[in-house]
């Protein structure tokens, strides 16, 4: 059972002391937030909000930031943002982006902590209560620092809505301007995979293309024991299910990762009637962008081959979802040398390309950036699982992950 807020550990005894006077004011900083940062993140976790739902959240940010004495923007339905320090008019640089995700999945919290969730069959089982506060302790780090005129270049905090859904809520906030005067930009992940005060960092793609795709079939229907007489609509879906992404290894080159996988089958209700309406559903994702870019049109393709000789009509729907996250390599520099500052020199480690899916990589398409892999496994501990109900992070994160965004927010805004 993880202690209470007034003894959370601290990342002391993970990572060496700091080597220079401005990370240990950072540290010093962030340390002195943490077991604030700590019940936050327990708040949110036990009032988790579905995508575009996010008000109490939002409003949870937005009232700390507003005790700092900044003045967090909101944005249309739900989330904010919120700039820190010297504006470009006065430096003459783009702003630093933070960005994390406000929004809960909706699966059963099965966490058996007291601050379980409080809303039934929703829940933070992807780590997202951890992005928030760690960008909050980031951000009121920083304005400590710009108080103090410690701050060279502006920070902008953007917490926004719906990462979880597609389209996400990170194309919501590119259209509200929340990235207008943003120069570059950074956010974590949490990794339950890796030790907590560790980092997971890769340049070029570190997640996958995610789309969700949709078969619907329709048919005369019939009886089982005539299936020549009408279109055998099961009998299709069954070839659709397996064929299709057979094809689509052969029709798109093998290096690029395409995965095709189904989610949902729907389909009758009767042993002995071919129904004359069903459904397939799944994703579609993709490694690479070039691949991506042409993946819709050969799945079309390959779904209405499949189908013909059945005698059924297939409609096909394929929602686009989000790029892969592609790491710029100045960006991923800042990150890496900003974890080794704060979190020790072998703190930093080569993670592995993922097949999910995340739409922070809409902003990347628009301004450099890179995101890292927040470790939140207890040194020794089990290892869960994202997306799953009983997911358990080591709290500590949330101090590693304050640490590392506000340190590549100043070493990113340091002119060279």
């Amino acid at each position: 059972m993880p202690v209470l807020p007034s003894t959370v550990p601290s990342l002391d005894s993970l990572r060496p002391a700091p080597t220079t006077a401005a990370v240990l004011r950072l540290a010093r900083l962030v340390d002195s937030l943490r077991d604030e940062l700590v019940e936050i993140r327990r708040d949110l976790h036990a009032h988790p909000e579905l995508a575009r739902t996010e008000e109490r959240t939002t409003r949870v940010v937005a009232d700390r930031l507003r005790v700092a004495g900044l003045e967090p923007r909101l944005l249309p339905g739900s989330g904010l943002v919120c700039d820190i320090g010297p504006s470009h008019a006065q430096t003459g640089r783009g702003r630093i982006g933070l960005r994390a995700d406000l929004d809960a999945l909706p699966v059963a919290d099965d966490c058996g902590l007291p601050w379980t969730s409080t809303h039934r069959g929703v829940a933070h089982a992807c780590g997202h209560d951890v992005h928030t506060t760690a960008v909050l302790g980031a951000g009121l780090a920083l304005a400590e620092l710009a108080a103090a005129g410690e701050l060279e270049t502006g920070v902008r905090l953007i917490f926004q809505p719906a990462e979880e859904v597609q389209p996400g809520g990170s194309l919501d906030v590119i259209a509200a301007g929340g990235l207008d005067g943003v120069a570059q930009i950074f956010a974590v992940h949490c990794d339950p995979k890796v030790d907590v005060g560790q980092v997971g960092t890769r340049i070029g793609p570190i997640t996958s293309a995610s789309d969700e795709v949709t078969v619907t079939f329709a048919g005369a229907g019939g009886h089982t024991s005539r299936p020549h007489l009408t279109g055998d609509l099961v009998y299709a879906m069954a070839q659709v299910v397996t064929q299709v992404p057979a094809i689509l290894g052969r029709r798109l080159d093998p290096r690029s990762g395409v995965n095709l996988t189904w989610g949902a089958i729907q389909a009758g209700t009767a042993h002995n009637v071919i129904p004359g309406a069903g459904s397939v559903r799944g994703t579609l994702r993709c490694l690479d962008v070039r691949a991506w870019e042409t993946a819709s049109q050969v799945f079309h393709d390959a779904v209405e081959q499949v189908v013909a000789p059945y005698d059924v009509e297939v409609e096909i729907r394929h929602q686009r979802g989000v790029p892969p996250v592609e790491n710029d390599e100045r960006a991923t520099t800042v990150l890496e040398a900003a974890a080794r500052d704060v979190l020790g020199e072998h703190a930093v480690n080569l993670t592995e390309q993922s097949l999910g899916g995340e739409d922070f990589a809409w902003y990347l398409t628009r301004v450099p950036g890179a995101m890292a892999r927040l470790g939140t496994r207890t040194p020794g501990g089990r290892t869960y699982d994202i997306h799953q109900g009983d997911l358990v992070v080591d709290e500590r994160a949330v101090e590693a992950g304050a640490l590392l965004l506000a340190r590549a927010a100043v070493r990113a805004g340091t002119p060279a």
